[in-house]
């Protein structure tokens, strides 16, 4: 009797631990981007198919809104999101979304400059890696490398 409770609880835990990894991403993001750009409708649509809904704001200066979050100067993308307190820069890897939403890290935000071939929205065979960076207050810093 006492083997199968233990085994029920460490059952029990292991589905608790695995539904945590599900979870990481927030419920819902803010997406601001240029009404044009097809390949931030994709990382939308992504994020999306990860339980995430993403409201699309493309009626505003991407610019002003890049400026308000801190984003370094060249370290910007085609779009802004933002979600859970933080904002994500780029065709940022999910990896990385996910290692941020569950660490938790004190950053403004995390992004990928550019548009790399092979990112989430991106067409194409992933070419070399991807340095994905942390920044506040206009400082950028490294936060992973995928």
């Amino acid at each position: 009797m006492i083997r199968f409770g233990s085994t029920l609880m460490l059952s029990g835990a292991l589905l608790l631990g695995a539904g945590t990894v599900q979870a990481a991403l927030p419920d819902e993001a803010t997406m601001f981007k240029n009404p044009q750009c097809g390949c931030c409708d994709e990382y939308a649509r992504q994020l999306e198919a990860r339980g995430v809904e993403v409201k699309l704001v493309d009626d505003i200066e991407v610019g002003k809104i890049k400026q308000r979050v801190g984003l370094p100067v060249g370290h910007g993308s085609c779009h802004t999101t933002q979600m859970g307190g933080y904002a994500i820069e780029g065709h940022v890897p999910f990896a990385a979304l996910e290692r941020l939403f569950e660490e938790r890290p004190d950053t403004r935000g995390i992004g990928l400059a550019g548009m790399p071939i092979g990112t989430p929205g991106m067409p194409g065979p992933k070419q070399g890696e991807w340095d994905v960076y942390q920044f506040r207050d206009g400082e950028a810093s490294p936060f992973m490398t995928l």
